[in-house]
């Protein structure tokens, strides 16, 4: 495949196709490694493994070191509440 080197910024840049990302499994922002052997450049995929993403419940569940339902259950943790915000001051309805 044909590419060509761009300025970016005050570097250069080559623009990797969709589809060799795809059959490497590469994202935006996953980690490689430039080589540079003999007359090539060498791009590699990183070994370190992106970490899985934690849901809400699973982040408040490691923060607070309880379950979510005992979290919510919790009246000095949460205690959902109304609020007086004052007269409305342009076209709200309320």
């Amino acid at each position: 495949m044909l590419t060509t080197i761009q300025k970016w910024g005050n570097s250069q840049a080559i623009r990797l196709p969709k589809a060799i990302l795809d059959s490497l499994l590469l994202q935006e922002s996953d980690q490689v490694y430039i080589v540079a052997e003999d007359d090539s450049i060498v791009i590699r995929k990183s070994s370190r493994r992106r970490r899985a993403k934690k849901s809400i419940d699973e982040r408040l569940e490691a923060f607070y070191q309880k379950p979510i339902n005992e979290i919510f259950a919790d009246e000095s943790l949460y205690a959902p509440a109304e609020y007086d915000w004052g007269k409305p001051m342009g076209k709200e309805v309320w």
